[in-house]
């Protein structure tokens, strides 16, 4: 897996800074910054991998891409991936091009692509920007969502693993109030990578109700109550 000399300067992420960062377009401003999510990760973790093993590599490499999605602006600062090759499918659906993942908002939105009717999606991504879907989840998760790898069952150049992300939700999400409760999400993923081991093909497996659930078990701010909510058939059927 491609290295860089500004790992030394992060822990989990490659091309965050340093002097090949210079002229990087970041959505707000400045570089992301991982102190919160990185002791959330640290704290919650289930596996601890040698440093230089190859679930070690997966992981940094796994932080690193999501980290480019969400953070950088403009195809040419993107390192980890070729975007002129890059394909991303979720749950089987016909895999999309970095230009088209954007225009469905990229990010969380594509992410929770559903094809649940509109009046059942506690979280309809039709009606969300890139920028709006972010503020919802950071709102949601202040600490951050933290990714770990569980397992990896085949290397380079097509990685397949087991991932595990969570988070706490300490603040409202959608018209929920926060439960202060520990939001899990399991699944698996593909990541190919060309010659240069650079990222050209991801797929992505798991099941978006086990997110929205978690975050829709508070009270609605509303006045809803929480046993309305949980008979919501969003929840009863989301998947």
């Amino acid at each position: 897996m491609a290295t860089s000399e500004v790992e030394a300067q992060d822990k989990y992420r490659s091309y965050l800074h340093g002097e090949g960062e210079k002229n990087t377009k970041w959505r707000f401003g400045a570089p992301p910054n991982y102190d919160l999510v990185d002791r959330l990760f640290e704290e919650g973790r289930t596996k601890i991998w040698p440093p230089g093993s190859l679930e070690e590599k997966v992981q940094n490499l796994v932080k690193t891409w999501e980290m480019e999605m969400f953070h950088k602006t403009c195809s040419d600062d993107y390192k980890s991936l070729d975007p002129n090759k890059y394909t991303f499918s979720l749950n089987g659906r016909k895999a999309v091009t970095l230009e088209e993942k954007r225009k469905i908002g990229g990010g969380y939105n594509f992410l929770l692509q559903t094809s649940l009717p509109e009046k059942l999606r506690g979280y309809n991504p039709a009606e969300e920007t890139i920028d709006s879907a972010h503020r919802a989840f950071v709102t949601a998760f202040p600490r951050g969502f933290a990714l770990e790898v569980l397992r990896v069952y085949s290397g380079p150049p097509v990685i397949v693993y087991k991932f595990r992300h969570w988070g706490f939700m300490e603040g409202a999400f959608k018209g929920h109030e926060p439960t202060g409760e520990m939001v899990e999400l399991f699944g698996m993923a593909v990541f190919e990578l060309d010659e240069q081991e650079i990222i050209v093909k991801v797929e992505f497996f798991f099941d978006r109700g086990e997110l929205l659930g978690g975050l829709m078990q508070g009270a609605s701010l509303d006045g809803s109550s929480v046993e309305e909510a949980a008979t919501c058939p969003f929840l009863r059927n989301t998947g």
